[in-house]
């Protein structure tokens, strides 16, 4: 063993670790799509798989649904976020390490232990929300609530996460850029506007593209708090291709879908870089 080969000894385990855990799901994956499986028998089916998704009402309903969550709940989560990593930041707040534990503290939750918690507090019948308003709202029932009882879940959970992240590079703008903007007249709106988001640009930048992903995958949330209904109402495209491969044991349109998928997730992340990726 020489000097110049000790570092390859050493990156051998992660090179095959990922070969076999990460590469070959991927290439194997790939050549499922162009199967189709019937009776245990596979044959060769080329780009079936991905021409049937066009006509896949179902699909489109899945896509729509998680493209729902993503204009609405993405937004609203991230501004969320980002007013509470100023706060966290600011030092008119006491007890900072305290509110920042708190709202960090969500995101432990276990994915299927929160959906099930949530599942019983917006329970038409027995639920505490509605105990405590004194209705029967069908939170999980209606095709509109439900999306909004999905959305509600999801901003629980990872809005702490988002805002530590924020928080983190928050601290890295300099002081001074405040101080020069105080001395230029800027009041609290303005240093937030030229000196805030500015400076959280590449942080914001990093939580959509995260968000974006974690939404385009969703599983847990809503096969735990809805299972997908009323209605196919929030069945999201990580629950159809869940149902596909391990309901009716169609691996190879459940691998075409999780190809476009894939594509979609790409092509939204370039263009996520794109617009708030400015020149850096």
């Amino acid at each position: 063993m020489t000097r110049r080969t000790m570092p390859y000894l050493f990156v051998l385990p992660a090179v095959l670790l990922f070969a076999a855990f990460k590469l070959y799901p991927i290439l194997a994956s790939f050549r499922l799509s162009l199967y189709k499986q019937s009776g245990g028998v596979e044959t060769f089916a080329g780009l079936d798989n991905y021409a049937r998704l066009l006509d896949d009402s179902l699909f489109w309903t899945a896509l729509g649904n998680s493209a729902v969550i993503l204009a609405v709940q993405v937004p609203l989560m991230l501004a969320l976020a980002t007013g509470l990593a100023v706060a966290f930041n600011s030092r008119l707040l006491k007890a900072r390490s305290v509110f920042r534990l708190g709202f960090f503290l969500p995101m432990i939750t276990g994915l299927v232990a929160y959906g099930i918690v949530f599942s019983v507090l917006l329970n038409q019948q027995y639920g505490l929300v509605n105990w405590l308003l004194g209705s029967d709202i069908p939170w999980l029932t209606d095709p509109l609530l439900a999306k909004v009882s999905l959305g509600l879940a999801l901003t629980w959970h990872y809005t702490g996460y988002n805002a530590v992240i924020l928080l983190a590079r928050l601290q890295t703008v300099p002081t001074e850029l405040y101080d020069a903007a105080a001395v230029d007249g800027a009041g609290a709106w303005r240093a937030f506007r030229h000196v805030t988001l500015p400076g959280l640009r590449p942080a914001l930048l990093l939580t959509t593209v995260l968000s974006t992903i974690g939404t385009l995958q969703l599983f847990d949330e809503p096969y735990v708090l809805t299972g997908g209904g009323p209605d196919n109402a929030t069945l999201t495209i990580g629950m159809y291709l869940y149902q596909n491969a391990f309901k009716y044991f169609d691996f190879g349109y459940a691998s075409a879908i999780a190809y476009a998928l894939a594509l979609l997730i790409g092509a939204l992340g370039l263009l996520q870089f794109k617009v708030l990726g400015g020149k850096s």
